[in-house]
């Protein structure tokens, strides 16, 4: 098991929110779409994105921007540009000043004011717990060059975007997928990216195997002891070092993976406490609440019913 694999897994694109323009300068559209990841590509011409805390990011040609959000962002030819049309929830579109509505259907098409930037962009709605934790570990605004991008996949993907064939909505969603998890993968092996803790520590020949093995069972009873003997090292030198490259004890970053395993599971339609607990290595389901209350905040119940 993987768990950068594991990171994206949570992520599905259902329903996704889409959008294709082609915009000549100066031009600058902002999203207030409160979406909590979009992803934005520049297929001719070039831009920036501006987050709502951050510098300022470029936008080469057929480069895939992911923006974290929920917080409104704006992608501009120059930075400082003021917008010229706002894109909000629900794919309506106004253009400033006068607010009136460019595109209000359901349809993805194209918003056309000329000849210059080609921006497709895609916006998930709502991913699951197991998302939350992959937007901790993303900065604002991330940018992956062309020649990391599945260009086939963004060329179906635009393709797609301007047609009305059955089906769409679910070729979109799918492609969506696959360009977020090839643009992570390729973030996440730059050496000039700072990933989190526990992704470095995948390639460390004693952490590594212990993390994917916690990943692969976090049902099983795991122990300091039996941890150290997939790590092939003693208690004392295993703990040390998982804590030095993770930033955290073995067991606090196995509680912590298995709740956000249990937030994600307890939302689905039938699934009770107990067998929530049961899947995530709980025997015990006062301790199952107990441990989900502690990192959580609520209880298991309260969390499922709201």
């Amino acid at each position: 098991m993987d768990p950068f694999a594991d990171l994206v897994r949570g992520v599905r694109a259902d329903g996704a929110l889409l959008g294709h323009s082609v915009l000549t300068p100066p031009w600058s559209v902002r999203y207030v779409h409160e979406a909590p990841l979009t992803l934005c590509a520049a297929l001719e011409g070039s831009g920036w994105v501006l987050p709502a805390d951050g510098e300022p990011v470029r936008l080469i040609p057929n480069a895939m921007a992911v923006v974290r959000g929920p917080e409104p962002f704006v992608v501009a030819d120059e930075p400082g540009r003021q917008p010229v049309a706002t894109v909000r929830r629900g794919e309506l579109c106004t253009v400033a000043p006068s607010g009136k509505f460019l595109v209000g259907s359901a349809a993805p098409g194209p918003l056309v004011t000329g000849g210059g930037a080609t921006l497709v962009v895609g916006a998930y709605r709502a991913p699951g717990e197991v998302g939350r934790r992959l937007l901790d570990a993303l900065p604002p605004v991330l940018v992956v060059s062309g020649e990391s991008v599945p260009f086939l996949a963004l060329k179906l993907f635009v393709d797609e975007v301007c047609s009305l064939e059955p089906g769409q909505q679910v070729v979109l969603d799918r492609l969506l997928d696959l360009l977020l998890v090839c643009t992570l993968r390729a973030w996440f092996a730059h050496e000039d990216t700072e990933p989190p803790a526990w992704f470095s520590a995948l390639g460390d020949p004693m952490i590594g195997p212990v993390l994917r093995a916690m990943h692969a069972e976090p049902g099983r009873p795991w122990t300091v002891v039996t941890l150290a003997k997939v790590a092939g090292a003693s208690r004392a030198a295993f703990a040390r070092r998982f804590t030095a490259l993770v930033g955290e004890p073995p067991l606090a970053y196995l509680t912590g993976w298995r709740m956000t395993l249990a937030a994600d599971l307890l939302r689905r339609q039938g699934a009770s406490v107990a067998s929530v607990a049961s899947q995530v290595g709980y025997a015990d389901g006062f301790a199952f609440s107990s441990a989900f209350k502690r990192v959580r905040g609520v209880s298991p119940s309260v969390y499922r019913a709201g």
